[in-house]
């Protein structure tokens, strides 16, 4: 198990310019994205680097859902200023930059494609020396503070791919509640299902002892490593706080108790899936953002089509859980169960109908677009959408159940409508 260390508690991030001055850092990099440069977390964190004296520069060209050409913007800026620490203050998008850059500046000489996964790049085992990494997450989503993963869309590909390695792993992960009160009612809504769909897959995923072949040498064991006894304990905890909290972080701006609990779940789900790993959800999700045509999500101030992560990973939950539940059926009927399902007279083969029934009746409930064909897509694109979940093998093969590309293309149109 590789875990991040974490501090939680209303106000933390006004320590963070003393843990910079305990790192002994001298030029620290601060990364966050536009609109959050106006909004009182990256304040909270100015505040605490003046007042304690932290040399710094801010880099706030983030781009939200970031690209390999948005990555290499941010890695030139991070080469270019020399630092011996970063602070990443944002949600994924930001966390997940912030870990590039420091990776590529850590490695000056490493091909952009080097520590990409394999099969898109050469998923080269990272032997370089990161500097201190302290990630201050401001939605209650990714749990990318916890884990040693960074997402971005391969632009020539229309796909997203990532670079994973425990080497990328924040120092410390700054989880303060007061950040999640400036979320809209939609960024709150996407990144909890992104909470959900972590806990979901990671708690069904293959089992640890059935992954093959075993790695030579521990050296070579993914962060990804099928579902084990300590992450389940993790995403069972996250997928309680999900079922108790979501609906009324998202209802209510200032339900302070729920929006806290579910920033907690969020690094709880981190933690989980970030040994264990994701399956089709995810691995289904990557050209479903990657190929976005026209579609703009509400709450989102942003220039640019796009899929906000959680929605394009919560669209395919219905057929991917009623598709997975042959293997292990037990584990997805107790997952329906913690999600409200009435389990009392359900027969054991029923598992999967009744979990998507589940999450359909979840999502229904929080005005989730009507499945692919809401937010764009056609039966045409199923070609193009199953060419670019075949990539992911990292996610797909931890997938308790094997599927063929007719599986892929049967799951996506199943996606297409919802209700």
């Amino acid at each position: 198990m590789a875990i991040s260390n974490i501090r939680y508690g209303e106000g933390v991030t006004k320590e963070v310019g003393m843990d910079l001055q305990n790192l002994g850092a001298r030029r620290v990099c601060l990364m966050t994205d536009k609109n959050l440069s106006q909004l009182p977390p990256v304040k909270a964190v100015l505040n605490s680097l003046a007042k304690y004296g932290v040399n710094f520069q801010m880099y706030d060209d983030v781009r939200v859902e970031p690209t390999d050409l948005s990555f290499l913007d941010a890695i030139k800026f991070a080469k270019k200023g020399e630092f011996d620490a970063y602070v990443a203050v944002g949600g994924g998008s930001v966390i997940d930059t912030c870990k590039a850059a420091n990776l590529y500046a850590s490695s000056p000489t490493a091909d952009f494609l080097d520590y990409v996964n394999a099969p898109i790049g050469k998923g080269k085992l990272v032997t370089v020396p990161l500097k201190p990494l302290i990630a201050v997450p401001t939605t209650a989503g990714t749990g990318s503070e916890t884990t040693g993963v960074a997402i971005f869309d391969f632009k020539e590909l229309k796909v997203k791919t990532g670079i994973a390695s425990r080497a990328i792993k924040p120092t410390l992960g700054i989880i303060d509640p007061l950040h999640t009160l400036s979320m809209p009612e939609r960024i709150v809504a996407n990144s909890g299902f992104d909470v959900l769909c972590h806990a979901l897959e990671s708690y069904t995923a293959l089992p640890y002892n059935m992954r093959s072949p075993r790695p030579s040498n521990p050296i070579n064991r993914p962060a990804y490593q099928g579902s084990n006894p300590i992450s389940d304990v993790w995403a069972l905890h996250a997928l309680r706080i999900v079922a108790k909290y979501l609906k009324r972080a998202i209802r209510n701006p200032e339900d302070r108790e729920a929006r806290a609990n579910m920033h907690l779940a969020s690094a709880f789900a981190g933690i989980g899936f970030g040994n264990a790993g994701v399956h089709l959800c995810h691995g289904m999700s990557y050209p479903i953002s990657g190929l976005v045509k026209t579609y703009k999500p509400k709450d989102y101030n942003v220039d640019h089509s796009l899929v906000p992560h959680g929605l394009s990973v919560v669209l395919t939950s219905p057929a991917v859980f009623a598709f997975t539940a042959q293997i292990r059926p037990e584990r997805h009927l107790e997952a329906a169960e913690i999600l409200g399902a009435d389990i009392r007279t359900a027969r054991i083969k029923d598992a999967g109908f009744i979990l998507a029934d589940t999450l359909r009746k979840f999502l229904f409930d929080l005005n989730v677009d009507d499945g692919l064909a809401a937010i764009g897509y056609s039966r045409a694109d199923i070609p193009a959408l199953v060419k670019g979940t075949l990539p992911q093998e990292r996610v797909t093969k931890l997938s308790p159940r094997p599927q063929t590309e007719e599986d892929l293309a049967a799951l996506f149109e199943a996606s297409m409508k919802l209700y």
